[in-house]
């Protein structure tokens, strides 16, 4: 029996975060989650540019979280202005090493500590257009349910229906079509 496994084969994780961006990350997300908000994590965007996190709430609200770590990674990064035209809020998320007064006023903020968030700042709203909202959504959807069945491939479980399997119907059923 294999105990450790040297292969990457999770579809989910793709190497490119730090370790502590990544504990800030899965705090957010369960915070998020806790507020009902379905949550992708490296969502590229119409613009080119990939959001660390976007989030979609029960009333259709689009969020998008930008991850900072230091406040070199804040300084350097000038890019998270063009994440205002994909969400109707706009967010940083960072941890306790990080002074809080570094964030712009005008973008909500999360503070993480891997195990939980707490939200800082709510980000004021700026309503998408129709169509992009229309565009965003069917981005999130299209790559959340791309990301299931990889998710669901990498088990390496064989997914062929058996005879009786659920989902599964014989010729001699109904119309005889399968």
């Amino acid at each position: 029996m294999t105990i450790l496994n040297v292969y990457n084969n999770n579809p989910l994780i793709d190497g490119r975060q730090s370790e502590r961006a990544m504990l800030v990350r899965k705090g957010v997300q369960l915070l998020l989650h806790d507020m009902r908000h379905a949550v992708l994590p490296e969502l590229p965007l119409a613009s080119g540019r990939r959001a660390d996190l976007i989030s979609l709430s029960e009333k259709g609200e689009i969020w998008i979280i930008e991850i900072k770590t230091s406040i070199e990674d804040f300084r350097v990064d000038r890019k998270w202005p063009e994440y205002r035209q994909h969400c109707d809020r706009m967010f940083f998320a960072t941890h306790k090493d990080v002074p809080l007064d570094i964030f712009p006023e005008d973008c909500g903020l999360f503070l993480s500590d891997g195990y939980g968030a707490h939200m800082i700042r709510e980000a004021p709203e700026h309503r998408l257009p129709p169509a992009t909202r229309k565009s965003v959504t069917l981005n999130f959807s299209r790559a959340a349910a791309q990301r299931l069945m990889l998710a669901e491939w990498a088990t390496g479980k064989d997914f062929a229906f058996s005879p009786r399997g659920e989902g599964a119907r014989r010729a001699d059923e109904g119309d005889g079509e399968l």
